[in-house]
Order: structure tokens, then sequence, then C-alpha cells
């Protein structure tokens, strides 16, 4: 007999929230999984490059513990995706000590399976030699050596394969390295025998909570059910309700392509879905494809170091400074390097932010709108965090005495929101490997960490 499958979104990512109560109106439904993804790019390379989570252990464990102390006692399967943020080892190691936490203070047994995501320079380096690497996108360059060899921690985006055998091989709850975002969903599915097409656009759905509801949000859960020829979606909080519309649009979210998904070793092909509302506040899916690709390939990310920065806020006031403040800042600027005339200029960078003016789209700012007031934020990045903060403090010192035509007032053209105004924001990564590695599926090793708890 053919059994739906039914899989449970707490959050959008981990950490970030969600209501209780909606979390446990999904366990009045027979569930075959909780899958929560925990992590993202979207923060820029600081985390990974610094070993660092996206949220504080506080928000994590509160999420978890939910999540744990229900679905272990119901032997619900578990999966975290991209564990810590980034998925590195750092960051995995981090999520399983809170989930030995939780199940010592719970008084729970569960058999908790780790899939790595981290990659050897030495194993790249090969790939590399044997031309295996290539650039994620033309705005990318090609992966020198120099750049392998400088970069510490290599992850790569696993599919759902490893997260597949996992569940057959038992896990309770499975700790996922740097993952595909709907990989960890799409492996529930996948391992019950359903449509894998289905099964990716689902996860496609879910990985960001509830979202893809009205009102969206990240913060709310959200249930998936995969039939054997549709997906459902529906949400779990009365407050937010799923639409055909809400889905279709979720569909294009974070896509480069209006219909076609690209994924590690498949092409999600969606240009002939349909989406229609089944019951009031549940839509039905049909249609996703899943194409296998010729080739198998899977994203490398890796940070390296590159400078460090020290930062500005400040407020402006004054109409007459307000009204040539790029006139002004390029002054300030100017002034500061040649008062370190002896420092090369390839070891600093000056940059100013102008909120109220172009401070988001900078150059690229259509319309500049200047208001009464006008926040100011400007960075100094340099080699070393002595430098960036010595010339930091310059800039800062120049453009708060700094006497432009026209001023009234001699007193300062900086308002401070704190004190000490200069703030040592401290190391500055760059994503120095972003690119694709060709390979058969392996390199992602499953480690059984054991039963734990009392």
């Amino acid at each position: 007999m053919n059994t739906d499958i039914r899989i449970l979104s707490p959050c959008g990512m981990l950490g970030y929230g969600f209501p209780e109560q909606s979390f446990l109106r999904g366990m009045d439904y027979e569930l075959h999984g909780i899958v929560v993804d925990a992590g993202s790019t979207d923060a820029g390379p600081h985390k990974l490059g610094a070993g660092v989570s996206i949220v504080s252990k506080r928000a994590a464990k509160k999420d978890l513990d939910i999540m744990i102390s229900n679905g272990v006692p119901r032997n619900i399967p578990i999966i975290i995706g991209s564990a810590g943020g980034s998925g590195a080892k750092i960051h995995v190691e981090w999520t399983l000590d809170i989930i030995q936490e939780i199940l010592e203070e719970r008084g729970l047994h569960a058999k908790i399976s780790v899939i790595w995501a981290d990659f050897t320079q030495e194993e790249v380096l090969k790939a590399k030699e044997e031309g295996r690497i290539h650039p994620l996108s033309s705005n990318v360059p090609p992966l020198e050596e120099e750049a392998i060899r400088a970069t510490n921690s290599i992850v790569a985006q696993m599919g759902h394969e490893p997260i597949v055998e996992a569940l057959r091989q038992g896990a309770d709850i499975i700790v996922c390295g740097r993952a595909y975002d709907p990989s960890p969903f799409a492996a529930i599915g996948i391992y019950h025998g359903k449509d894998p097409g289905l099964s990716y656009h689902l996860g496609k759905i879910l990985e960001c909570g509830a979202l893809c509801a009205e009102p969206g949000t990240t913060k709310d859960s959200i249930l998936g059910t995969i039939t054997d020829d549709a997906f459902l979606v529906q949400s779990l909080n009365p407050a937010r309700k799923c639409s055909p519309t809400s889905v279709a649009a979720h569909t294009f979210y974070e896509k480069e392509h209006p219909f076609i998904l690209h994924g590690p070793g498949f092409t999600l092909d969606l240009e002939n879905c349909r989406f229609e509302e089944a019951t009031e506040g549940v839509v039905r899916v049909t249609g996703s494809r899943y194409l296998p690709a010729d080739k198998h390939f899977i994203k490398l990310e890796g940070a390296r170091l590159v400078a460090y920065r020290t930062f500005v806020v400040a407020g402006i006031r004054d109409p007459i400074l307000i009204g040539k403040l790029e006139e002004v800042e390029a002054l300030v600027k100017n002034g500061a390097q040649e008062y370190y005339s002896d420092i090369p200029q390839s070891d600093y960078s000056i940059h100013f932010y102008n909120y109220g003016i172009n401070g988001v789209l900078g150059d690229k700012e259509p319309e500049r709108f200047r208001g009464h007031e006008v926040g100011v934020m400007f960075e100094v990045v340099a080699k070393t965090q002595e430098l960036a903060s010595s010339i930091c403090s310059t800039v800062r010192s120049t453009f708060l005495h700094y006497g432009y035509e026209g001023r009234k007032s001699t007193a300062g053209n900086l308002a401070f929101p704190f004190a000490p105004s200069d703030v040592e924001f401290g190391p500055v990564y760059e994503f120095s490997v972003y690119h694709l590695m060709e390979t058969a599926g392996e390199g992602f090793r499953i480690e059984h960490v054991g039963g734990m708890g009392r």
C-alpha cells in the first residue's frame, strides 16, 4: 500500500525561532521526518572563515530542544542541514555539543550520524590537477593553487545520497555538514521511494519554513506531504495560509532561472508545474521533474583571511554638509592618504556609506534623496588591525572637524551614537574557493556517534 510521506519544517533557519504551538500541531500528523536548514552564505564568508555560527548557542539550543524532545521519543528522524551555519568541522562539532547537552538534560538516548562535508587542500589540489575544478560562474576567477593553500577550511555542498544512506543505517538524528539546502528534505522522500523531482521541489519550498505562506515568515512551521504524483504544502499556524500564488512565488525564490534549478548531480525542471488549492490552505503541486546530470558536480566553498576592519557610525544633521557630503568625504579621504603617505595605498582602503542618500546601492542608486539627516558609516580595511584602527582614527578626527565651505559652527560635524566611536571589527574574510568540483558523489564521510544521554 502506498504511503504518503510527511515532513515537518520547524523554521527557515535553526535558531531563528518558531511558535512551539505551531510545531506541536505538526505532531498530530504521522511524520516521517523533522528537517531544518541551519546554514547559508547570505551573510558572506565571515562565518566560514572565522569558524563561528550564524546564530547564538542559546537560540540554536532552544529550537533543537523542542525538536529533539518531541521527535526522538516518537522515533521521528531529525535532520539538520549545514550544521552551525557553514557546515565545516568546527560548526558541526558546535552543534553536536548542543545536542549532547539536550539529550543529557532530557534523559534521552539517540543514535546520531554525522555526515562530514570537509575537503582537504590536497583533495582539492588533486581535483584541480585533474581538470575537475570549474568556476561557479563567469564572475568567479579560475581557482589557483595559492588560493587553495591559503584556505584552511573548505567544504562542499552534499546532495541527498549520504543522507539517505544515514537513514538506511537507522540514525535517529543526522547532523549534516554543508548541504545543498533542499537535500536534507528531499532525502526523506527519496528514502521512502518517492519521486525525486517532487521530493526536491518540496525541499526547495520547505527549507525556508513558512516563507511560502501568507503572511510569509522564516520563523514559523510548515508541513509538506509527498504522495505518489504530487506534494502538498500547508501552514501549521492558523494565522498563515498557503495559496497557489504564495507557493508558486516561493518556487522562484533565490533562482537564476525561472524554472530550472541546478543541484549536485541533477537539474530540477519546473516548467510544467501546476499549483492548485487542494483544500483551503493546502496547496497541491504536480509536474516537477528530476533530470540526472551527465556529470556530477558539487559546489566547494572556502574562505581565507585577507585583512582587518575598523569602522565608525555617525549621524549628520547639518543641511550644508549633507548637500556636499560626497565632496567632503573625498577631501577627508585625500587628507588621510596624504598624512599616511609613507604607507602604500595598496595596504589599506577607505570607504564611506551614506545611509539616507545611497548607503545601500552606492553608485547604482538611481535617485538620491537627501533628507534632513543622514547616517554615515565609514570603514578602513587594512593589512593589520593596528593599521586599520590608526587610519580610521585619522579619518574620523579629520571628518569631525573638517572646515567645509559655508559651515556655521566649528563644534563638530558628526554625532556619534555611542562611545568609543571607533569599532574594531577584526578579521575580514573573502570567498577564496567558490567553485564546482566534478566528482562521482564520493567524499562525504558518515560517522556514527553512538548512543547519548542517560
